[in-house]
C-alpha cells in the first residue's frame, strides 16, 4: 500500500511544510506538453486491449529492465520490425507474458518506474498488494476486467486524470489525420501535434530521402533546392500550428549548432539532397538546421525543445529485430556553453523566442545549463529527462540549477512518456519532490511560506502554461 507520505523529507518541520504544499497542488490539472502518447487512442477512443498491451509493450522503461536481465523482448510481445500490430504481439499470450513481467517484479525495487506502477495498480485498479508470481493471475484479471468497461476508455482516463492538456509528438511529414478525427469527434479533450523534424533533418535517418520527397509532395514545393526545403519546412509548420500545436521537438545527438551564410548552407543541403555528403557533413547539416529552425520558432511563435545527448539504438541486433525506442538508446556527455553559441548569437535575445534544453548529462546543470539560462532571455532548462526523470534526479536538478538559474526560468514537469497510465503517477512524483525541496527551503528558513506556495502552484501549472503559451 502507498504511503501518503512518500517522497516527503524524513526531518519534521520540513515535512510538515511539504504535507501542506502537496495538499495545495495534488488536485490541479495536468497539463503535459511532451510525450509520446498514441493519438489514434484518443480519436478511435477503444478500449486497451489487455493488461499486457497496456503496461508492457509499450513502455520502454518496463522492458528494458527484464531484458537487462536476461528476459527475451519475444516473450513479452514487443513487436517487431514492421509487424505493428500483427502479427508478432498475437503470438504471444498476454497473460503469460504478464506472468513474466510478475515474476521479475522484484527487479523494479527502488526505481522510478515501481513507483509510477505501484501508483497506476493502486489508484487505478485498487490494487494495493505487491505485484508477484503469486497474485499475477489476480491483477491480470482484475485489470483485464475493467479495461473492458466504458470507465477505462482513453478518453474518460484522460478526462478522470484532469488532463487540461496533452501534446503527442509527430514528425514532419505525419499527416495528423488521428488529430483531426479527435478535432471532428466533437470531444472538448485538448490532444495537441508537436512538430519533430528529425526524420527530414538527420540523413543518417532510416528512410531520409524518402522522406524528404514525401515532405515535397505535401507542401507542393520544390525540396531538390535549398530554399525550397526550408519553405516546405515553414509549410508544415504553419499546418502544425492551424492543428493546435504551440512547440516543436529536436532530438539530435549534440547541441551544435552553426551559421553558415546562404550559399554556403545551399551547397550543403545540396550535398546532402544528393547524398554526395564529405566527412562532417551530416554533424554540420543537422547543426545549421537547429538555427534556421530556431529562426522559424522566432517568425512563428513556435517553442523549441531540444533533446540532446542519447547515442539512439545502441543494441544494433534489438534495432534490426525490433526498430527504435526499444530500450537501447544510451546517455552521452554532452556540451552546450561553445555549441549553442552560434544560434544564441543570432536569435538568443529575441523576445518571441522560448528555446527549452534538456540534458541527460547531469554534470552540466550547474556548469553549463544554470548559466545559460540564467543569462538568455529565450532559454529555459527542461526538467529532468528519460534516465534522471526519477525523485533522486528531479531533487538534484533543484539542488545544482535553482541557485543560478532560479525557478522561473525552468518549465515546471512533463512526463515524456508512452505509457497513458503512467502520466499521473509521473506528475505526482514531481508534485511531492517540489514540494519536498521547498519545504526544506522553509525549514532552513531560506523562503518564506507565502513564497513557497506561490511557487507550488508555478512549479505544476504556471511556467508550464507560460513556456509552451498553453
Amino acid at each position: 500500500m502507498l504511503n501518503g507520505n512518500r517522497l516527503f523529507p524524513a526531518e519534521s518541520a520540513a515535512r510538515a511544510v511539504a504535507v501542506k504544499l502537496y495538499d495545495i497542488v495534488r488536485d490541479l490539472p495536468i497539463i503535459s506538453p511532451h510525450g509520446h502518447t498514441d493519438p489514434q487512442w484518443f480519436a478511435d477512443n477503444k478500449p486497451f486491449p489487455n493488461p499486457t498491451a497496456l503496461f508492457l509493450q509499450p513502455d520502454h522503461y518496463v522492458f528494458r529492465m527484464l531484458y537487462s536481465q536476461g528476459v527475451s523482448l519475444e516473450s513479452l510481445g514487443v513487436p517487431q520490425q514492421g509487424a505493428y500490430p500483427d502479427p508478432n504481439p498475437a503470438l504471444v499470450d498476454p497473460r503469460e507474458a504478464w506472468r513474466i513481467f510478475a515474476r521479475h517484479y522484484y527487479l523494479f525495487r527502488g526505481t522510478p518506474t515501481r513507483l509510477w506502477l505501484d501508483y497506476a495498480f493502486e489508484n487505478q485498479f485498487g490494487l494495493k498488494e505487491r505485484l508477484s508470481e503469486h497474485n499475477a493471475d489476480e491483477y491480470y484479471e482484475t485489470i483485464d476486467k475493467e479495461l473492458q468497461t466504458p470507465e477505462f476508455l482513453p478518453r474518460t482516463l484522460f478526462e478522470k486524470f484532469n488532463i487540461e492538456v496533452l501534446s503527442t509528438t509527430d514528425t514532419a511529414i505525419d499527416t495528423l489525420e488521428q488529430h483531426e478525427k479527435i478535432k471532428a469527434s466533437g470531444w472538448t479533450g485538448r490532444v495537441l501535434p508537436t512538430f519533430r523534424p528529425d526524420s527530414v533533418v538527420d540523413a543518417e535517418y532510416i528512410g531520409f530521402h524518402d522522406n524528404i520527397r514525401k515532405l515535397g509532395e505535401l507542401t507542393n514545393e520544390d525540396v531538390s533546392s535549398w530554399k525550397g526545403y526550408l519553405d516546405a519546412l515553414r509549410n508544415r509548420r504553419k499546418y502544425f500550428i492551424e492543428h493546435g500545436a504551440t512547440a516543436t521537438d529536436h532530438g539530435h545527438l549534440t547541441a551544435m549548432t552553426a551559421d553558415l551564410p546562404f550559399n554556403e548552407a545551399a551547397a550543403l543541403y545540396e550535398r546532402i539532397y544528393t547524398g554526395k555528403t564529405r566527412p562532417g557533413d551530416i554533424e554540420l547539416f543537422q547543426a545549421q538546421m537547429l538555427t534556421e529552425l530556431a529562426g522559424m520558432s522566432v517568425e512563428d511563435g513556435l517553442t523549441m525543445q531540444l533533446h540532446p545527448g542519447s547515442i539512439r539504438n545502441h543494441n544494433q541486433k534489438v534495432y534490426e529485430k525490433f526498430g527504435r525506442d526499444k530500450g537501447a538508446d544510451i546517455p552521452s556527455p554532452t556540451e552546450y556553453v561553445r555549441s549553442l553559441r552560434p544560434l544564441l548569437n543570432k536569435y538568443g535575445n529575441e523576445p518571441n523566442f522560448i528555446f527549452i534544453l534538456f540534458t541527460l548529462d547531469e554534470s552540466t546543470f550547474s556548469r553549463e545549463l544554470a548559466p545559460l539560462a540564467g543569462h538568455y532571455p529565450c532559454l529555459r532548462l527542461g526538467p529532468p529527462w528519460w534516465f534522471h526523470d526519477s525523485p533522486e534526479g528531479m531533487m538534484r536538478f533543484r539542488e545544482t540549477a535553482t541557485e543560478t538559474a532560479g525557478f522561473y526560468n525552468t518549465v515546471g514537469f512533463n512526463d515524456d512518456t508512452r505509457a497513458f497510465l503512467s502520466i499521473p503517477a509521473r506528475h505526482d512524483v514531481a508534485r511531492r519532490v517540489d514540494c519536498a525541496f521547498l519545504g526544506r527551503l522553509v525549514a532552513e528558513h531560506r523562503l518564506d511560506e507565502d513564497e513557497a506556495v506561490e511557487l507550488a502552484h508555478d512549479l505544476t501549472v504556471g511556467l508550464v502554461r507560460k513556456a509552451y503559451k498553453l
